[in-house]
């Protein structure tokens, strides 16, 4: 099924004839050849908050599998929003013009965020009706024309002010879509995974989790929560939090052993493997059954505030920090999922790697593989969901490498170290020289002839240069182990310099200096020198010299001046030795 959050966008205006999102669902103007009719479209959009939006008329089944319905929001809710939404701003004009839209809201579409971005930054589409016309795309085909009403400040107050209560019910209603559909991705766990660790602790969180979805489920049948019902878990609260509570802290404690150089970072990760995927989807468990349960709650003012204003109010304060809670828990199990994933991708892609160190399995090489493919192939729908994975990584522009090299193997694994928006500029593969220091700089000229005896097809160190900094690795260890060298920002950078070293091989070499140390790289024979002359121009983009370093070296010139001007005063050091 299509992410909700890609099923409805907006496009961006286009430049030299070429939109910059060719695959969104929904443009300014649909093109002439759609085989849909502009008249026909009776869908409506109404954002009632950011990124959530109530869907009136008729739903196209290509936004069925998408469309979320109301849940825990009252039918009376329902329709006093309905009521609202056609009387006010905008909406009434569309109201007006297409009547039987808006005889009742049919559920919630949760709009995605690159729509959300371009109407944020001006963007706008066609208007017709009093509303803006977009057009549904499914699998490159516009298959259903809607009309997308986006919420204004004056619209937000205008229903805060109306319906503020029923709003944050619905806010509520999406939270608790949100973390289902994480739940149910449903990293399958492993019956070997679920009883090796905790079986106790899994089977009392379980029996919640059951509890509180019985009960929503219950509440929407019956579209309310009655007396009997909310006795049934109103005691509940005080174990969903220690449940909620647990699990963050187990997933803090994880959080805090990664953020730790790479070497017991990669250890305490390969070690834990198990403990982390069991936490992190127990926390995500945890967040679905504590939501559900202030749902329910919420439900349960949202009623009596229909003559109480204190119960009324109180929705909206159980939506915002049901709302902090979760976003809470989702930004902590990412980075921990992430970290995990990232790991285990790493490993699947190393070509020379024999085994994963896991708990039981360190002396069988076969079996770890094994339970590593496993984990990878049980977090991955969780990993995917909570982080979309980069595209595969593609050659840049720029490459230094030995013609008969296959770099392929090296892109697969550099692929999971790139952050998002990160971009790979330049990729070599040279000799790398120790860093050039006295010792270096003394025995510089027998380094390189050295590094030119032993001069192979196949270069010691890996060199990739981003947008933001440069890595390097040792080739061997990079493809083994999957370890970096060096992780130096490009504001570091000071100084590049494209160079030909002075043995018989005159071999192409370029010499980067840094704030903190000096590198030489020396090129294979074969590479040619545009390729490298290049590449050192990428790296002299970040040339610089910061103004507090440029100051410091700048003080450092008055000090021994200052020294010696004082051990020419006459008397001085006779004073001194007096």
């Amino acid at each position: 099924m299509q992410d909700p959050s890609d099923s409805m966008e907006t496009a961006e205006p286009e430049e030299n004839g070429h939109s910059n999102n060719a695959d969104s669902p929904v443009v300014d103007d649909p093109a002439p050849t759609s085989d849909v009719d502009s008249t026909t479209a009776s869908t409506v959009l109404a954002e009632v908050l950011p990124g959530v939006a109530v869907v009136l008329g008729k739903v196209p089944a290509e936004l069925k599998p998408d469309l979320l319905d109301f849940g825990l929001v009252s039918a009376a809710d329902r329709t006093e929003i309905s009521a609202v939404l056609a009387s006010i701003g905008n909406t009434a004009t569309v109201a007006g013009n297409l009547g039987n839209a808006f005889a009742g809201a049919q559920g919630l579409y949760r709009i995605g965020n690159t729509a959300q971005a371009v109407l944020k930054a001006g963007g706008t589409l066609a208007v017709k009706d009093g509303a803006n016309l977009g057009a549904v795309f499914l699998n490159g085909k516009i298959v259903h024309q809607a009309r997308f009403i986006p919420v204004t400040a004056v619209s937000a107050a205008q229903l805060a002010a109306s319906v503020g209560p029923a709003l944050a019910m619905i806010a509520l209603q999406m939270q608790l879509s949100e973390i289902s559909g994480l739940v149910r991705t449903n990293i399958a766990l492993t019956s070997q995974v679920l009883t090796v660790i905790r079986n106790e602790q899994w089977s009392e969180l379980t029996g919640l989790v059951a509890t509180v979805d019985r009960a929503v489920d219950q509440a929407r049948e019956v579209g309310s929560v009655p007396t009997s019902l909310w006795d049934s878990v109103a005691g509940s609260e005080a174990s969903l939090r220690k449940q909620l509570d647990l699990y963050r802290l187990n997933v803090r404690g994880h959080v805090g052993q990664i953020d730790q150089p790479d070497t017991r970072r990669r250890e305490y990760l390969q070690t834990n493997a198990e403990a982390l995927l069991f936490d992190a989807y127990a926390l995500l468990s945890s967040v679905k059954a504590w939501t559900g349960y202030q749902a329910l709650r919420a439900a349960r003012a949202r009623a009596a505030g229909r003559e109480d204003a204190d119960e009324a109010r109180l929705v909206d304060v159980i939506a915002r920090d049901t709302r902090t809670e979760l976003d809470s828990a989702l930004a902590e199990t990412t980075g921990l999922v992430d970290a995990l994933t990232r790991e285990l991708r790493i490993i699947a892609e190393l070509p020379g790697r024999d085994t994963l160190q896991l708990p039981g399995k360190r002396k069988d090489s076969k079996a770890a593989r094994q339970t590593s493919a496993r984990l990878l192939e049980a977090i991955q729908p969780l990993a995917d969901a909570l982080h979309p994975p980069a595209p595969p990584l593609e050659a840049p522009g720029i490459v230094c490498a030995p013609k008969s090299m296959d770099f392929e193997p090296h892109l697969r694994i550099l692929r999971w170290f790139l952050e998002d928006g990160e971009t790979l500029r330049a990729l070599g593969f040279p000799d790398q020289l120790d860093a050039l220091g006295p010792m270096s700089a003394i025995l510089g000229g027998a380094k390189e002839k050295l590094a030119a005896a032993r001069d192979k097809a196949v270069a010691k160190t890996l060199l990739a240069v981003t947008d933001r900094r440069i890595i390097t690795a040792r080739t061997n260890a990079f493809l083994e182990q999957g370890e970096i060298r060096q992780d130096i920002p490009i504001d570091r950078v000071r100084y590049v310099r494209a160079a030909t070293t002075q043995d018989k091989g005159a071999r192409l070499a370029i010499d980067l200096i840094t704030r903190d140390e000096n590198t030489r790289w020396l090129f294979h024979a074969d590479i040619d020198t545009p390729h490298v002359d290049a590449l050192a121009a990428v790296l002299a983009e970040s040339m610089t010299i910061p103004d507090i370093e440029r100051d410091e070296l700048q003080r450092r010139r008055c000090i021994p001046i200052e020294a010696d001007k004082e051990s020419d005063i006459p008397g001085a050091r006779s004073g001194s030795e007096a």
